[in-house]
């Protein structure tokens, strides 16, 4: 199973959605099945959802965080070397222009996911186009706000 996550790029209650995603990611996983855990890296969400990833790889063995970055730049390389990524991953972004790899990384891990947890409480910007689109595409999704 594959679990992406998108939300807003600042947060207020930190501990409590963390403790929200860390629930909903142990609703939704068995102890056996493998799980990658797609993040973005930008942002305190992304932040959390990390955080939360890391806490839950101590108690479950099969998850596997994912870093998957927007571009091939040595910047991003080292951002994610010593960290506490497993693995990192370049989707096919070769031939798009540097100022919408953002987003269309966003689209790609959407694509790709059997799972989309979310933190969007508003209409509008980047976490917002990425939720839209996991609904387009039919993803189970699993929005922390519905829950605050």
């Amino acid at each position: 199973m594959i679990i992406a996550f998108t939300g807003h790029s600042f947060i207020a209650s930190k501990n409590k959605i963390k403790s929200l995603v860390k629930e909903q990611i142990k609703n939704n996983i068995t102890d056996k099945e493998p799980i990658t855990c797609y993040l973005g890296g930008y942002g305190d969400f992304d932040e959390i959802c990390a955080i939360a990833c890391v806490e839950l790889k101590k108690e479950f063995t099969n998850i596997e965080i994912a870093y998957i970055t927007p571009y091939v730049s040595l910047t991003e390389q080292v951002k994610s070397e010593n960290t506490i990524y497993d693995v990192i991953i370049y989707p096919p972004l070769e031939n798009v222009l540097p100022k919408f790899a953002i987003s269309k990384r966003n689209e790609w891990m959407m694509t790709n996911a059997d799972l989309v947890i979310a933190y969007v409480n508003c209409d509008y910007g980047g976490a917002y186009r990425s939720l839209t689109m996991a609904k387009r595409k039919g993803k189970k999704i699993i929005n922390i706000s519905d829950f605050l």
